[in-house]
C-alpha cells in the first residue's frame, strides 16, 4: 500500500485554563506530522458526528476495544469526521468517549487528500468522507478498510469492512 497520508492542519479545539469565561478552550492547529511521524495510529473515517451507525456502532466499537487496540502496538486511535471541532467535541461528550481522540476535518482537506472524500447532497449532508478505518504507521497507509460502494450520493451506508474486529484482526495477523 505505502500511500503516504495528506499534510494537512486539523482546526482543533484544546482546554486552556487561562482563558477566561465559561469556556476555557483556545483553537491549536494540529499537523499531520504531529498526529502520524514516529507512531503507529489507527484512524476511524466516518460520514457524520451525531449520525446513526457511527453514534451506535462504529465509534463505540473503537471506544469499547481501546486497550486491546494499545496491546497490539498501537500508539493511538483518531475518529476522523468532516465536521467541525465544536461538533466533534459535544458527540464525544454526549457518547462518552474518553479514549478515542475526535479529529475536525472541517474543510475535508484530509478526506479529500485520501480520495475519501463523497457527496452526501442526497441526505442534505454536504461533502462528507466514506466510512472506512485504517492503519498507518510513521505517516504511511499500512492498510486500509474501506467500505464497499463507494460514490457520491449513496443510497446505502454499507458497514462491514471498518469495524473494530475487522482492524483487530489485521493487527494480530500483522
Amino acid at each position: 500500500m505505502n500511500k503516504h497520508v495528506p499534510e494537512v492542519v486539523f482546526k482543533t479545539r484544546v482546554r486552556d485554563e487561562s482563558v477566561e469565561g465559561e469556556n476555557p478552550f483556545r483553537w491549536q492547529d494540529v499537523s499531520s506530522e504531529e498526529v502520524f511521524s514516529g507512531k503507529t495510529i489507527v484512524i476511524v473515517a466516518l460520514p457524520g458526528a451525531f449520525t446513526p451507525t457511527c453514534s451506535s456502532t462504529h465509534l463505540p466499537g473503537f471506544e469499547q476495544k481501546y486497550q486491546e487496540l494499545k496491546d497490539l502496538g498501537v500508539d493511538e486511535v483518531y475518529c476522523l469526521s468532516v465536521n467541525d471541532a465544536f461538533s466533534m467535541f459535544q458527540w464525544g461528550k454526549n457518547l462518552g468517549v474518553e479514549k478515542v481522540k475526535l479529529l475536525p476535518d472541517g474543510n475535508g482537506d484530509f478526506t479529500r487528500g485520501m480520495g475519501m472524500l463523497v457527496k452526501k447532497e442526497n441526505l442534505g449532508f454536504g461533502d462528507r468522507s466514506w466510512r472506512y478505518a485504517m492503519v498507518v504507521k510513521d505517516g504511511e497507509v499500512q492498510e486500509i478498510f474501506e467500505e464497499p460502494g463507494k460514490c457520491d450520493n449513496c443510497p446505502t451506508d454499507p458497514f462491514e469492512r471498518s469495524d473494530v474486529d475487522t482492524v483487530i484482526n489485521y493487527l494480530r495477523s500483522a
